[in-house]
């Protein structure tokens, strides 16, 4: 049999879904297919715990202490939501923060000389943190005033400093700030690493003129002050509930899903894609819009990143017994290029069983031993009951798919949380539509909306 569709999306990971439901929402046919009997694709949340182990090729099963198997819901790729940032805006105006419930993650900590410290974000922060001297937590104030203050188009917000040629190293000297500051700053600009160069480092982005870390570090600052613990929000049952919120917004608007499904040709023609050959069937589209795994020749690899999730039965030392944190140990500390990261949620998410957490530890990888780049972090940890480690390739698409018509989603870089995603989905969206993406356009209509109209 053969149908005819506008776009078809291969994957149900969240950027192939919110890229699906937003043209649904614009009334295209949309076909999407999985080879997976689970959605979510890379991004995918596992459970139960037993399908973990064999995902991971444990020997042995998990034990009686880690409870049912069923509690736990495990993050293959946990990222999570500033309060303020682009995603959370994103699922407000299509609505599909209604399927979700969110929780406010209880710690943002940065790492100095054998432990951890809470980072101070707010001018109260400041004045009590052990992490800065007298005098810096004055002038550290003063630069917290600059970028909450900054406005690129008003001179007077300025103070003699020119954003288009300042770079944000030459910024904090400006305030006169010093390493110790700029390595807590680098948590805050640790996602502004767009992968555009394999070796992304904080030296890089302290290189750039400093717009772009101010408006980054302001929308960190907007979201901490919004719910003071941390800046970053994280969706009770875990990521996997996303995609499948979007698929719902897609399927409303006649988007159709086929989960569990080989994917057994692209057919070209002309070297434009013309359809997805499926199980005997035929599907023709003008469109496709795919993760990396169905189209490895497409895509060429721009670095590693190791990802190491670790089940405790305890909260991380000296972060106040918090039941879920955001932890960086910055480059400096550990003379590399790129920080290290740990992301922690437990049992207060739905995500492990009663008294149990899931830390993962996260970095781009620099040596050919991506298991000792990653010790310090380990260390803090212990004990840790259960280990599991993923190396994956950073993968980005070779073209931009303007003759194929074929789209392929970025892989998932080791940013905290979602900023660069969904500067891919901006950019991807501007490539299959050509028009910019703004929110208005993911608008959902709701019934009453119609009746104004």
């Amino acid at each position: 049999t053969m149908q005819e569709y506008d776009i078809i999306v291969l994957g149900t990971g969240l950027k192939e879904c919110i890229l699906s439901s937003i043209l649904s929402m614009h009334g295209k046919r949309v076909l999407h297919i999985d080879k997976n009997p689970y959605f979510g694709g890379e991004i995918a949340s596992i459970t139960p715990l037993e399908q973990l182990y064999k995902r991971f090729k444990c020997p042995n099963p998990p034990s009686p202490s880690m409870g049912r198997g069923k509690d736990w819901n495990v993050d293959l790729i946990p990222k999570f939501f500033l309060v303020n940032g682009p995603m959370i805006q994103l699922l407000v105006h299509t609505d599909v923060m209604r399927y979700l419930d969110f929780k406010v993650i209880e710690g943002s900590y940065v790492y100095r000389a054998g432990r951890v410290h809470t980072v101070p974000a707010t001018e109260e922060d400041a004045l009590h943190s052990d992490l800065l001297g007298m005098f810096d937590k004055r002038r550290f104030r003063k630069l917290l005033h600059f970028i909450l203050n900054f406005e690129v188009g008003d001179h007077r917000t300025h103070q003699d400093i020119n954003p288009k040629e300042t770079t944000t190293r030459d910024l904090f000297k400006h305030f006169d700030l010093g390493p110790e500051v700029m390595e807590f700053e680098s948590v805050i600009l640790n996602s502004q690493r767009k992968y555009t160069k394999t070796d992304q480092s904080l030296e890089y982005s302290l290189d750039q003129p400093c717009t772009e870390s101010i408006k980054r570090i302001r929308v960190y600052l907007e979201s901490m002050a919004r719910v003071k613990s941390s800046p970053y929000l994280y969706p009770v049952n875990g990521l996997g509930e996303l995609p499948q919120g979007f698929a719902r917004l897609s399927a409303e608007h006649g988007g159709t899903y086929m989960v569990n499904r080989l994917v057994d040709e692209i057919v070209i023609e002309d070297g434009k894609v013309a359809g997805v050959k499926s199980q005997g069937d035929l599907f023709r589209c003008q469109q496709l819009i795919c993760g990396a795994s169905y189209v490895p020749h497409s895509v060429k690899r721009v670095g590693r990143v190791i990802r190491v999730i670790c089940i405790l039965n305890h909260p991380i030392k000296h972060t106040q017994e918090a039941s879920s944190c955001h932890i960086i140990i910055p480059q400096a500390q550990l003379h590399r290029k790129s920080d290290v990261s740990i992301s922690m949620v437990s049992c207060t998410h739905n995500v492990a069983s009663e008294g149990m957490y899931i830390a993962t530890v996260i970095t781009t990888i620099e040596t050919s031993n991506p298991e000792r780049e990653v010790q310090p972090a380990l260390e803090l940890l212990q004990p840790i009951l259960q280990k599991f480690v993923s190396i994956k390739n950073l993968v980005v698409p070779s073209e931009d798919g303007a003759k194929s018509q074929i789209f392929v989603t970025r892989s998932y870089d080791a940013t905290t949380d979602f900023e660069t995603e969904f500067e891919d989905i901006k950019d991807m969206y501007h490539r299959i539509t050509g028009t910019e993406f703004c929110f208005a356009e993911a608008r959902r209509e709701t019934p009453e909306d119609s009746e104004e109209n």
